[in-house]
């Protein structure tokens, strides 16, 4: 099934949790890619709120929700390390190209990630723009020295972050199919806690 699609977008997400953002972008993607692979990450520079465990399985409660063949959930696929998810991803279903999606608000961060010569070898970068994250030029010409290809998606993100649900604890900012989970497993309750 995988090895005839060629135009693939792999999409790693902290998902804590994931929110109506998330659902947009991996929804877009769908639209401009012919599979879409996504999963829940460690991002060794992030601080996170619930286990990997819980994040994976809101995130695939949503991929399931969906319900569209174009968009696949593989939690197999997650390192904390982008270099080796690839070649995971690559190996697995046997790739040669891949876009890996990456938000504005992490993108100056890449010049810090393991082994950042090797991944720009292996991807393309599709970058999507978050709503206070402008994309730096300097990560840019960045990228460019290092040999890395990037595209700088069109898709107008609505603002709306897992922080900001952490911070509001509106539930409306949240994909409904995974409020259940939520709740039963009193997730986030240290956020909720200091409202």
């Amino acid at each position: 099934m995988i090895k005839n699609i060629r135009k693939i977008a792999l999409f790693g997400t902290s998902a804590d949790p994931p929110t109506n953002s998330h659902k947009f972008i991996i929804e877009e993607l769908s639209k401009n890619y012919n599979l879409v692979i996504t999963y829940a990450s460690n991002n060794p520079s992030k601080n996170h709120h619930e286990t990997l465990y819980f994040r994976s399985l809101l995130l695939k409660t949503l991929i399931d929700d969906l319900n569209n063949t174009k968009i696949f959930f593989d939690q197999d696929l997650s390192s904390p390390w982008a270099i080796k998810t690839i070649k995971n991803c690559k190996a697995k279903y046997n790739l040669i190209e891949i876009d890996f999606v990456i938000g504005s608000d992490l993108l100056k961060e890449i010049i810090l990630w393991k082994n950042v010569d090797e991944f720009f070898k292996e991807v393309n970068l599709y970058i999507v723009s978050r709503v206070g994250y402008p994309i730096n030029l300097e990560t840019l010409n960045f990228i460019k020295k290092n040999n890395g290809n990037y595209k700088i998606s069109l898709i107008k993100v609505p603002e709306n972050s897992s922080s900001n649900f952490r911070e509001s604890n509106d539930y409306s900012k949240l994909p409904k199919c995974i409020i259940p989970i939520i709740e039963k497993n009193n997730l986030y309750t240290s956020t909720r806690q200091r409202k």
